[in-house]
């Protein structure tokens, strides 16, 4: 047998610690007379994940961990794996053993067997796949999500959503300078981004059910998916941070005339205090809903990091509101009317101001 290292299996996690001493074990019996390494890529889970790997990487080389301080997401995380390693392919699979790893040699005997095959791909919907005990409710969820990104964005693989899939790894590094990294499905964004069609073969596998831990499906994944998509589609005409910055700038103008509509025709408040109530709720609506979703990766967490940002947001909204109104009255002044216009540029003026200062000085910080 060779000792040339034949495959890398990077297994990003968050909180699985429980399971990473299974994993291996599960990985070592699939595994079996091939030269393999597992990468867990951690994104400094508090329950001690990365420390459950390094003590088992003392005792078998085969085991690495990269650990990230201040960076999440499962995408980014996958890219990070898939870059440190030297073997000719690698697979990615998730750390709560809901992915079945006995395919894997399969599946590297596929890529190994036909140069011409870039992409071997774990499927629920292929024969031989299934979704498991999965509940009725998520079934159609997933079903759903997959036929939107099929049609959306022209994928013709079953099962375009799975994150479990074995790819060259000179494949993956070419196509990796052009990923989005936005969400949890990689798998999409590799597919969607490479410049070639790819070549690929599905293996069916039947979904498991988790036994430890807690799963991490939650709105925000569901939300980062359609971020996903919007990114596939339109994020070369406009990037999905400052279109996801605008809409929610757009809720917080309903905010504020909601509150200031409220204060001052409905409590009799005076109109300068109703307007800085409004201000100050339209502001803290925005930072919040910003750092649960446009700076998920970034976001700011602890009563500190928090106050600290949301002060910094509104002074950053302040300047930005100066400006807005200073760039509108001047076109207006140059154009001798055109007020819709020029209120239009002001705004458009101010919402890249905010978004530029937002990114760099309140959630570029940290």
């Amino acid at each position: 047998m060779s000792d040339l290292l034949e495959l890398a299996v990077v297994i990003p996690t968050f909180n699985e610690a429980a399971n990473v001493p299974t994993l291996i074990a599960r990985l070592d019996r699939a595994l079996a007379g091939r030269v393999w390494e597992a990468i867990f890529v951690d994104d400094d889970s508090p329950d001690g994940t990365a420390d459950a790997a390094r003590a088992i990487g003392r005792l078998d080389r085969r085991v690495r961990v990269i650990q990230r301080i201040g960076r999440r997401g499962l995408s980014t995380a996958c890219i990070e794996g898939m870059l440190a390693t030297a073997a000719p392919c690698v697979a990615v699979i998730d750390g709560d053993m809901q992915h079945d790893e006995t395919i894997l040699p399969a599946m590297l005997d596929a890529l190994q067997a036909d140069p011409n095959l870039d992409l071997a791909i774990g499927s629920r919907f292929v024969e031989g796949g299934g979704t498991g005990e999965w509940d009725r409710d998520r079934v159609a969820k997933s079903a759903f999500a997959t036929r939107l990104s099929r049609g959306v964005l022209k994928v013709d693989v079953s099962d375009p959503m799975s994150g479990f899939f074995l790819i060259r790894t000179d494949v993956a590094r070419g196509v990796v300078p052009h990923l989005s990294g936005i969400g949890f499905k990689i798998l999409l964004d590799i597919l969607t981004t490479s410049a070639r069609p790819l070549q690929y073969r599905e293996f069916g596998y039947v979904f498991r059910v988790r036994t430890e831990g807690e799963s991490k499906l939650d709105h925000v994944v569901a939300m980062e998916y359609l971020i996903a998509l919007y990114d596939r589609r339109f994020g070369r005409v406009v990037p999905v941070r400052f279109a996801m910055f605008s809409a929610i700038g757009v809720l917080g103008v309903g905010v504020h005339m909601a509150v200031l509509s409220a204060l001052f025709l409905g409590l009799s408040a005076t109109f300068l205090s109703a307007e800085i109530m409004a201000t100050l709720a339209a502001m803290t609506l925005n930072f919040f809903l910003n750092n649960a979703l446009t700076y998920r990766d970034r976001r700011l967490k602890g009563a500190r990091q928090l106050f600290d940002g949301w002060v910094s947001f509104c002074v950053v909204c302040s300047v930005g509101a100066v400006a807005n109104v200073g760039i509108a009255a001047f076109l207006y002044d140059v154009r001798e009317g055109g007020w819709a216009v020029s209120a239009l540029v002001g705004v458009l003026v101010g919402a890249v101001w905010n978004y530029a200062l937002s990114s760099r000085f309140v959630w570029g910080r940290y």
